[in-house]
């Protein structure tokens, strides 16, 4: 459950706020905080304490939708909801895929906030448990901070949201039905919620949506993510900036260029290729192939040697036969990437491949996946020990709870890809080390 930081005082009304899924619905809490914060309720740390819970719901697959539904279940097993006096509110992805059908069904809450509707919580809140204070003045707009948000070891890294939705529509994706089609964030508020995190003692910027690389190519005057990112880099030479979700169509040579060419935008790509069969990504409404994939790896690696790469595939979409899933195997033993994440084929109600005939079996859904998975670990392994004997920045994150200082190298995405050990510094600091040993995804410096 999260909780970070507190405002509770005497008399205020407090908020707890409880959050499922990725990194996208960290930022969207984040968001939330503030707002509930400006005005004038306080911030609890121990959902059980508080006047109301807000839990942010995910609901892109059927696993997180019922990690949610337990999330919510039990916040309303807590003495304070259960005898009425708090309040439940069920935010995010749930209430924005299913709508009316989930405010019939879990009777628990007293408040749904889609994600369309997030930026009101406050008036929610207002409605649900009164004013802050049980009077005053009406909940206001967000200012840029939360009061106390800038201690001293706070976190070092942040998420910043540069769009919203997508216009994709891949056949096994809930996302454009609940974050609603594409849409970027002007580039002054980007860069505004940059300059709020540095200005909070953030020393790496983690920018995220879910199609990262169309950034600005909706606007009147089009733009590009390349130029955001130098931007970004520019006006904050001494942060780290990092890139997440780019599909394969936006990796462009102009982007490459503007990560090669700034020495803090971390060289790291996180490209989801979801499966190399051309046949699969047809009927995934994805394009591409093996060999398209295979040289967007090497044009990479040609501009960028030592840059890390990042993928994601999906086991057993409808129709994947044997030939397929061995070409698949076949593609991870050969390809040249640093991480590959694996998942079975999630059948989501209200998508086109929900629909579509051959379903695999779920048994063999998993053995597949599971298959992918170890032959990544074999095969990815490696490339992190060949990183043995390299000088690397690190940028320090804390202490494990024996004490071990650890931090994340440019090569390591927060929450994912692993983290360093490191023998001296501070948390905040970016020091220099070289790596002595690794541990499967994890590296020793010194």
């Amino acid at each position: 459950m999260d909780g970070k930081g507190s405002r509770q005082a005497e008399g205020r009304k407090s908020v707890a706020f409880v959050t499922l899924g990725c990194a996208k619905n960290e930022v969207d809490t984040e968001h939330m905080r503030e707002r509930v914060a400006d005005a004038g309720y306080a911030l609890a740390d121990d959902p059980a304490d508080a006047d109301a819970i807000v839990v942010n719901t995910c609901s892109f697959i059927q696993a997180a939708t019922e990690e949610s539904l337990e999330a919510v279940f039990e916040a309303a097993d807590l003495p304070n909801v259960a005898s009425g006096r708090a309040a439940l509110v069920v935010a995010g992805c749930m209430p924005a895929r299913y709508g009316a059908d989930l405010e019939a069904e879990l009777v628990e809450a007293g408040a749904f906030v889609p994600c369309s509707r997030e930026d009101d919580i406050a008036l929610v809140l207002a409605e649900t448990i009164g004013k802050a204070d049980g009077e005053g003045a009406a909940p206001c707009a967000a200012s840029s901070a939360v009061e106390g948000s800038s201690a001293p070891h706070g976190p070092v890294s942040a998420y910043v949201k540069i769009s919203d939705g997508c216009d994709r529509f891949c056949s096994y994706c809930t996302i454009p039905f609940i974050r609603g089609r594409y849409r970027s964030f002007p580039l002054d508020d980007v860069r505004d919620e940059v300059r709020k995190q540095v200005d909070r003692g953030v020393r790496e910027i983690v920018l995220i949506a879910q199609d990262t690389g169309r950034w600005g190519a909706d606007f009147p005057e089009p733009s590009t993510l390349a130029a955001l990112v130098s931007t970004l880099a520019e006006e904050h030479p001494s942060t780290w900036f990092r890139l997440m979700y780019i599909q394969p169509e936006g990796l462009t040579d102009e982007l490459l260029e503007a990560v090669a060419s700034h020495a803090n935008v971390c060289d790291y790509f996180d490209i989801p290729l979801q499966h190399v069969d051309a046949d699969i990504l047809r009927a995934m409404n994805r394009t591409g192939s093996r060999a398209d994939f295979e040289a967007l790896a090497a044009r990479v690696r040609r501009r960028m040697p030592d840059a890390a790469l990042r993928t994601t595939l999906i086991a057993g979409f409808p129709g994947e036969t044997d030939e397929q899933f061995e070409e698949l195997c076949s593609f991870v033993e050969d390809a040249d990437f640093d991480y590959i994440g694996v998942f079975p084929y999630s059948r989501e109600e209200g998508t086109r491949a929900h629909d579509l005939p051959n379903q695999v079996d779920e048994d063999e859904k998993a053995d597949r996946a599971q298959r992918l998975r170890d032959l990544a670990d074999a095969v990815c392994a490696p490339r992190i020990a060949a990183r043995i004997g390299r000088e690397l920045d690190v940028l320090v994150e804390g202490r494990e709870e024996d004490g071990q200082l650890f931090g994340r190298a440019m090569c390591q995405a927060p929450e994912v890809d692993g983290v360093t050990y490191l023998e001296a510094g501070e948390v905040g600091d970016i020091v220099r080390v070289r790596v002595e040993d690794t541990l499967l995804y994890e590296m020793e410096g010194a």
